[in-house]
């Protein structure tokens, strides 16, 4: 699409299935991440730390250009950086197939289950989906520059959310107030309604409008300024309110349309006078609403529904955007086509939209096995939706009985396993990544006693590397290659 570079980062959950398992998830999760750089060398251990969580060896770059690393005691993948929808959708499946053909490899498929969802049923936590796009650094990244993309990010769950079954409890929270900072609780925040199943599994764990940090107070706009780019030139509008996404048709749909929201406020294009009066609210309510109305209310005190806003934008969008690229006009018509099926049988949706398929499968089993939804099975087949064991995945059952739209193929998910898309700097670092996991010199990193046993081998980062005896290779631009650059740096040191 024009002028964006898109990133998703995918937290999974892992399930063992044994009542009093020998292991922890974690333990699990550092055997997965071993296997995939120690084992099947798919790619390089970090040998620096990264920051006071993130020690030498708790994760690393692949062959792809992504990542891969552990987060708090669970798995990570974060994309290569993209250029395009159908590239971000093939190097998202990837990542999914990258960690369960290793569950696979490691012969424990039986015990333990890769689930690509956001919440624990158990224990009420939540992992996350993050979505990131490159922006001008001219972007209007304020409060009145954002209020548009406020406005469309609480309502188009309507068509990105995953579905859940019940609600979380009430978030012990802080939220800002003015300059206050006070608990959510102290504003009369609600939480914890007894609810057979909502459209989102995320909308629960917002707890603010903007803010900086990212657990405990999240936001629907991170507010943080990392641009993992020349910062002159570039910013990082970095979300966390998104579910993940099985329907490869949902997360190009979610990652396109905001993608052209934001391009809308980049040429000050965008709807106005469409900001809600209460966004947190808002967000919990939309996907709360057992009716589907969706009804909001804004700071005008008019009452709309989620569906007419986001018409507005797609109205907007035809208007500015439509035949700028083939992609863009894919966007524009497949955003017409689910807001158009949003106003009838939700049953339209099975295979494109999440929560839809969720639902309808849900509601067949009910019905066939005479289930209310307080019956703990259905949260165990919630789950069981996000596996991605294919022999075991509820998703995965509807695209063998044909319900699913592919965007791409087993051959382009296979191959974005270990290639980088060729249109962006994850080019130029998978051809380092490559290298260095065919020099012996630069894969020896137990190297001391010596000044320059003191510097690791090497040292990767998103927009920058060192190679031990040579000076830092800076990668700003990341829509720039750098291959030719890559090459002629590391040519010097190939023994």
């Amino acid at each position: 699409m024009l002028n964006r570079i898109f990133g998703l980062e995918t937290e999974y959950g892992l399930l063992i299935h044994e009542d009093r398992p020998d292991h922890s998830p974690t333990w699990f999760a550092h055997q997965i991440r071993d296997h995939l750089f120690q084992v099947q060398r798919r790619g390089l251990l970090d040998l620096h730390h990264r920051g006071h969580d993130e020690p030498p060896g708790n994760g690393g770059f692949l062959t792809n250009g992504g990542r891969v690393y552990l987060d708090m005691g669970h798995l990570e993948y974060a994309s290569p950086e993209c250029h395009s929808l159908s590239d971000v959708v093939a190097s998202d499946r990837a990542g999914d197939l990258l960690i369960q053909q290793a569950i696979e490899a490691l012969g424990v498929s039986d015990h333990v289950s890769l689930i690509k969802n956001n919440i624990d049923h158990e224990t009420d936590a939540t992992f996350g989906s993050h979505e990131n796009y490159l922006v001008s650094r001219r972007f209007p990244f304020s409060r009145r520059g954002l209020a548009p993309l406020l406005t469309f990010l609480v309502t188009r769950q309507i068509f990105t959310g995953a579905g859940r079954v019940g609600a979380a409890r009430p978030q012990d929270a802080w939220i800002q107030m003015d300059r206050l900072i006070v608990p959510r609780t102290a504003v009369g925040a609600r939480g914890g309604v007894n609810l057979p199943f909502q459209i989102s599994q995320r909308s629960d764990y917002i707890v603010n409008d903007f803010f900086e940090w990212v657990q405990h107070n999240r936001a629907i706009v991170n507010t943080r300024d990392e641009p993992l780019a020349d910062p002159n030139e570039y910013r990082r509008i970095h979300l966390l309110l998104g579910d993940s996404n099985m329907a490869e048709y949902a997360t190009a749909l979610k990652l396109g349309t905001t993608g052209l929201v934001l391009q809308l406020i980049e040429e000050g294009l965008a709807p106005q006078g469409l900001e809600i009066d209460e966004p947190v609210e808002a967000l919990q309510e939309i996907s709360q609403d057992q009716e589907r109305n969706w009804l909001i209310r804004l700071q005008s005190q008019r009452t709309i529904s989620a569906l007419d806003i986001q018409e507005q934008f797609l109205d907007c969008g035809i208007r500015h955007c439509q035949g700028q690229d083939e992609e863009t006009d894919w966007v524009l018509a497949q955003w017409a086509s689910v807001l158009q099926d949003l106003r009838g049988d939700y049953q339209k949706l099975v295979g494109r939209v999440d929560w839809a398929s969720k639902l309808w499968l849900l509601e067949c089993f009910r019905e066939s096995e005479r289930l209310d939804w307080g019956d703990p099975l259905l949260k165990s087949l919630d789950l069981e939706y996000h596996n991605l064991n294919h022999a075991k995945g509820l998703y995965y059952g509807l695209l063998e009985e044909g319900r699913v739209p592919r965007l791409t193929t087993d051959a382009l998910i296979q191959m974005a396993m270990d290639q980088a898309p060729k249109n962006t700097r994850a080019y130029g670092r998978s051809a380092l990544v490559r290298h260095l996991l065919g020099s012996g010199e630069a894969m020896d990193s137990d190297r001391s006693g010596t000044p320059e046993g003191l510097f690791p081998a090497y040292v990767i980062n998103w927009s920058i590397f060192q190679v031990r005896g040579r000076a830092p290779f800076p990668m700003p631009d990341p829509f720039r290659t750098y291959l030719d650059d890559v090459r002629a740096h590391l040519e010097p040191i190939i023994v």
